[in-house]
């Protein structure tokens, strides 16, 4: 019977233990932020007990762990003051960490008690103190994109668009009051792309789209996010969106067009060109691309119309002559291979052949390593048009591939 009465006294006796170091250590930890010294290990310190679920009702844990922040900043604001050379870099991550520190008291100050009543006692006052260095946490944003240190750049954007939605702010309507949350979302956008992590390049997208200025890049972004995801169905949507949005740029007619291309669908590529085209009756990709729908399609002839035009435009552009080659070539090689060939027909086809040879002779001059694209045309067009010299020249080349 002693010994179980012993024991009953020692299960009692460890939490009275526990909670009296507990005290101390929070007696502790006031004493230093009063006298403002060693805020950072009391800082430490409260925060280790915080990681104790059953003490994150305490409110004094929490109290203390706020003036010990706040404390490190007001060491940093005066040396600044003072003109002495400060750690930027700790200033913007301490008001971080405010933040942080009072939105936790700020759910704990909402609980309702046994009656189910909320009495708020620190909303007010607590929203009020941070709203003035909230700027602080912007710039600390950009500072941290400058720096290319992403992770911490995101960290802090992201506290700062998470105001927005915070019950300790609700009084502020940051949402349809503050004017730089879209581009603080774009940078949130921008550093998580950076970092190569989906989830956060598209956490605060939805809102970084009211950032007209940067929405094509935000578009980018999550196209790209979307595509390495292998997300077809978004990929498709974003593209669909920015190109109705920026008709003339490269980035999104280029991918939609070779979304619809490969998938086969060669209305809606053609119609996609024609769209381009509208907008920008000089935009040579989009004509290119034009091309070759109308190559793929077998239209030839306006796809030889407007391949010239093509070149006309750039003179360069060797993509164009081989569009315009295989126009001609495609059709020389139908005679060619038909079983009933009259001698009309032959003529025709030796004509097609020598109109293809000087287009696919200057795509070979602007891409010799593209032996794969005009070797065997070539060897098929010197072999019809009795080109001996040249036949044996490419006729090594084919053989060499």
């Amino acid at each position: 019977m002693l010994k179980k009465l012993c024991f009953i006294a020692v299960l009692l006796i460890a939490p009275l233990t526990m909670i009296n170091a507990q005290k101390k250590e929070i007696a502790q930890a006031k004493d230093n932020v009063k006298a403002g010294k060693a805020l950072a290990e009391a800082e430490t310190s409260m925060r280790k007990l915080l990681n104790d679920s059953s003490n994150k009702t305490n409110e004094k844990i929490w109290l203390v762990l706020f003036d010990a922040v706040r404390k490190q900043y007001e060491k940093i604001n005066e040396q600044m003051y003072l003109k002495q050379k400060v750690d930027t870099a700790n200033l913007f991550d301490i008001t971080n960490r405010m933040f942080g520190v009072l939105e936790g008291l700020d759910s704990l100050d909402a609980m309702p008690d046994r009656k189910g009543r909320i009495k708020l006692n620190y909303r007010k006052r607590n929203a009020e103190y941070l709203n003035a260095f909230r700027p602080n946490l912007y710039n600390g944003g950009m500072f941290y994109v400058a720096k290319k240190e992403y992770r911490k750049a995101f960290n802090i954007f992201a506290t700062y668009i998470d105001c927005a939605k915070q019950p300790l702010f609700e009084s502020y309507k940051y949402a349809s009051t503050d004017k730089r949350l879209p581009n603080a979302a774009f940078y949130a956008v921008y550093s998580g792309f950076k970092l190569n992590d989906a989830n956060l390049t598209l956490r605060y997208a939805d809102i970084a789209q009211q950032d007209t200025a940067w929405l094509s890049t935000t578009y980018q972004y999550m196209a790209e996010t979307y595509r390495a995801e292998k997300d077809s169905l978004k990929f498709f949507e974003v593209l669909q969106s920015g190109f109705a949005r920026y008709p003339r740029s490269k980035y999104f007619f280029t991918h939609l067009f070779d979304y619809y291309f490969k998938r086969g669908e060669i209305e809606q590529s053609k119609a996609l060109c024609d769209d381009a085209i509208e907008v920008d009756s000089v935009n040579v990709i989009a004509l290119f691309a034009k091309s070759t729908v109308l190559l793929a399609q077998k239209d030839y002839d306006n796809c030889i119309s407007l391949c010239d035009k093509i070149i006309s435009l750039d003179n360069n552009h060797a993509e164009a002559y081989l569009n315009a080659a295989l126009a001609y070539f495609n059709q020389a090689v139908k005679i060619d291979n038909s079983k009933n060939r009259s001698r009309e027909k032959r003529s025709q086809m030796i004509a097609l052949y020598r109109k293809a040879l000087p287009y696919m002779q200057t795509y070979r001059k602007l891409a010799p390593n593209a032996k794969e694209q005009w070797a065997m045309p070539l060897y098929t067009i010197y072999l019809n048009l009795n080109m001996g010299k040249e036949f044996d020249e490419v006729d090594a080349i084919v053989k060499g591939m």
